[in-house]
């Protein structure tokens, strides 16, 4: 008897005298003790056992990055952003708007009155983040850029998001009204940095004018584009979701003054982008949700501003 089938037996047919095992008066033992008669592979053949194979993960989140590209991304952010912060600093010490040996205190002022500092420096910053993106997915991974990304035009195919682009965009702006009315009684520590930065008029216009224009593109590339992908398939759908979630609101955590209501109810937003990312299978989804939502918030920011300025009821004379 040998491993190969030289005892002319076909799969289907029934095994030979030669295969059955001697007859025996004693009973035969259950089918799980059994010892399997013959050549292996034909009793194999003859009895295959159910095999269970892992569905794969959907498309959208099977991209070509890992963990390493992730911390060589983190790396180089981080250097990145102390890199922009030493050449504007050091512009303006040269043109001497602020001192060479400038206090934390003093430093702090400084950047929350300038907006080319404040907003300048993080537009460069992010357009920095992009280029490591687009050099490594491009290059090193040979895969096209925006679409790696998630950023796909939404499909009438897929039933489990609708497919026009309003939609998103005014739930957005649905779920930034009932941020605020969850939130009316919560407010940021009196010296938190969005509050300095919200005092200066010029400031603030600039800070609402990148929360539209150019928060929603980079955040939502950054966040559900290139990490949620990572996270979801290594963790799972519902662990990267909650994951990429909690990581966008501690991220504004530094802006609210880690006031923690605040940092709870944009954990909720992060999640909620993140759902409707997956679902849709498309960052453009949770793009448009997003810049609707920032859109509220700078509508309304603008009109305070302006109301602030212009709308001040004179008081009688006595």
């Amino acid at each position: 008897m040998t491993f190969f089938d030289d005892n002319n037996f076909t799969y289907g047919s029934q095994p030979s005298d030669a295969l059955a095992p001697a007859a025996s008066s004693t009973p035969a033992l259950p089918a799980f003790n059994e010892v399997p008669p013959g050549d292996p592979f034909t009793y194999g053949a003859q009895h295959p056992q159910p095999y269970k194979f892992a569905a794969p993960p959907p498309h959208d989140i099977q991209v070509p990055w890992s963990w390493g590209h992730l911390l060589s991304f983190a790396g180089f952010g981080f250097c990145a952003l102390v890199f922009v912060q030493i050449i504007f600093t050091a512009y303006y010490i040269h043109a001497k708007a602020i001192s060479s040996h400038p206090t934390q205190k003093e430093f702090q002022q400084f950047a929350l009155t300038k907006p080319v500092f404040a907003i300048g420096s993080m537009v460069l910053w992010y357009a920095l983040l992009f280029f490591f993106l687009y050099l490594t997915l491009t290059f090193f991974y040979r895969t096209p850029f925006w679409q790696s990304l998630g950023w796909r035009k939404l499909s009438r195919e897929n039933r489990k998001a609708p497919a026009r682009p309003w939609i998103y965009f005014f739930l957005g702006c649905g779920l930034s009204l009932l941020v605020m009315l969850i939130t009316v009684s919560v407010k940021a520590p009196e010296h938190a940095p969005i509050q300095d930065l919200l005092k200066n008029r010029n400031m603030a216009f600039a800070f609402m004018g990148m929360a539209v224009l150019v928060a929603p593109l980079v955040e939502e590339t950054i966040f559900r584009g290139y990490l949620f992908p990572l996270l979801a398939r290594w963790f799972g759908i519902m662990p990267g979701i909650i994951v990429t979630g909690v990581l966008f609101g501690l991220m504004h955590g530094y802006q609210l003054g880690w006031a923690w209501k605040l940092v709870v109810t944009l954990v909720g937003v992060g999640i909620i982008l993140t759902i409707v990312r997956s679902r849709a299978e498309s960052t453009f989804a949770s793009f448009l949700m997003h810049l609707g939502y920032n859109s509220v918030i700078a509508f309304l920011g603008t009109l305070g501003l302006i109301f602030a300025k212009y709308g001040k009821i004179p008081t009688p004379p006595h």
